[in-house]
């Protein structure tokens, strides 16, 4: 273990938002962590870190910050019609689904550019563009924070949901993600379900895309409306999108005959955020060093040099606006910490 005190945070979150932590480790074995464990103290505050791709620092860290760079790609089984790959908990997941889609594994090609690791991506559920992990995970382990045991959780163990899992419920902070296994489709049946990649696609004039067309064209779409961490600050979507009932959509639909919504099965309407945040003015406008993307109101930025609190009062300042003019209430899709 790579151990270090009094360290910057700002180069491991992607809002490039400068915290520090008192200790900070990296850990690359499962049996580093257990160690690790074994000896840390239950009242000392722990904070487990993937890719940095969604929290938002407000404050330093008083206690210890775990990075988990455990790695390692591998199959563990096949058949004649799907792959299971393991992956370790620290790999990056954009270079993951690339890993897949070169191997012609089929699943999560839709979920391409999303930021973050593997080990992250069943905590939330992580969807995009018609697909969730929950569509083509199998299983994970997980390290208990408290006894240092390896639990093994299956796809109705996660109790997955919308960009939640069992993870974000009743066993937040209690379990450690150190590897995740994908059933992969060796044949290939591509969503091209929600029109920005359609379109994309006919653009291309690709009438029988691939996997990797499929990819290109999520990657293409992304990067034309979110913003590259690298070069400008943020965390990517930071409001769930609202789910509301059938009434409630009408209401606003008296008022803005085009507003957006996908009838769920259970009667209710999801209404993008983005939507409303924009209803609301608040698309493009900037304040001080933070801002609202000028592409994508669903997306917070940080111009260079803001605090964590001054995103943290922008959002719930949206917050309230929406629920002023919507009676609606987002709920953050971001970890504040």
């Amino acid at each position: 273990m790579e151990s270090q005190r009094n360290i910057s945070l700002k180069p491991y979150n992607t809002f490039g938002i400068e915290a520090k932590a008192n200790y900070f480790l990296k850990i690359k074995t499962v049996n580093e962590l257990r160690s690790f464990l074994s000896n840390h103290a239950a009242q000392t505050p722990l904070l487990v870190l993937g890719g940095g791709s969604n929290l938002l620092f407000t404050r330093d860290f008083p206690g210890v910050v775990l990075k988990i760079n455990i790695e390692g790609i591998q199959v563990i089984r096949k058949d004649n019609d799907y792959v299971w790959v393991k992956a370790g908990a620290g790999e990056n997941w954009h270079q993951f689904v690339l890993y897949c889609i070169e191997k012609e594994l089929g699943g999560i090609e839709n979920l391409s550019l999303i930021p973050g690791t593997v080990g992250a991506a069943p905590m939330q559920n992580i969807g995009a563009y018609g697909v969730e992990i929950k569509d083509v995970f199998e299983s994970l382990e997980a390290v208990e924070i408290l006894t240092g045991k390896v639990h093994t959780f299956d796809n109705k163990a996660c109790r997955f949901g919308y960009r939640e899992s069992v993870f974000k419920l009743e066993l937040k902070d209690q379990f450690i993600i150190t590897s995740v296994v994908f059933k992969l489709s060796k044949t290939h049946q591509v969503n091209t379900s929600y029109g920005a990649i359609e379109a994309t696609l006919q653009e291309k004039g690709i009438a029988q895309p691939t996997i990797r067309d499929v990819s290109d064209a999520v990657i293409s779409v992304r990067q034309s409306k979110l913003p590259d961490p690298a070069v400008i600050g943020n965390a990517g979507s930071f409001f769930k999108n609202p789910v509301i009932t059938a009434s409630q959509y009408a209401h606003i639909q008296a008022e803005y005959e085009n507003v957006p919504g996908y009838e769920l099965p259970d009667g209710g309407v999801k209404v993008p955020a983005g939507w409303l945040i924009e209803k609301c003015g608040w698309k493009g406008k900037k304040i001080g060093e933070v801002g609202v993307h000028k592409m994508q109101a669903l997306v917070l930025v940080n111009y260079g040099n803001a605090k964590g609190e001054d995103v943290k009062k922008l959002a719930f300042d949206i917050l309230k606006s929406v629920t002023d003019k919507f009676n609606i209430e987002l709920t953050p899709e971001v970890n504040l910490i």
